[in-house]
């Protein structure tokens, strides 16, 4: 009887890690382009609880894809419910941009939307991709 219960235990403890170890690989972001701006080459992952706050990491390219209209590129992420956090890339360029983040209430984050934008100033609507939305598998 213990062999037995020892065997599950080992197989669930097997089990739990393969969980986790699945839920903080890289997994593709896919390319997201907006008229000015694009983001390409992404990854992201779910971090567990005790690697770097529980975040959403991700990384890749903002490229200014019109560097003539004086406008720059940025990547927003909004985590569990708050406002969009903004990371700008440089005019006329592609800038490799690597961030996390995490909502510090909470031992990891499980909820994540990603979009990138032009911003067109103060007296116009900047423009956006369609958010992604984005959970641990």
């Amino acid at each position: 009887m213990k062999k037995a219960l020892a065997s599950v235990v080992a197989a669930g403890i097997f089990l739990a890690g393969a969980g986790t170890a699945f839920a903080s690989s890289w997994q593709k972001l896919p390319d997201l382009k907006t008229r000015g701006a694009a983001f390409e080459q992404g990854f992201y992952r779910f971090n567990p609880a005790e690697r770097n706050h529980g975040s959403f990491e991700w990384s890749g390219y903002l490229i200014d894809t019109d560097p003539d209209d004086n406008h720059n590129g940025y990547v927003q992420v909004r985590v569990e419910g708050h406002d969009w956090a903004r990371y700008y890339g440089k005019q006329r360029q592609r800038v490799r941009l690597h961030h996390s983040n995490w909502d510090g209430a909470q031992r990891y984050t499980d909820d994540a939307y990603f979009r990138v934008c032009l911003d067109k100033g103060t007296l116009r609507p900047d423009n956006c991709s369609s958010p992604r939305h984005y959970q641990p598998r």
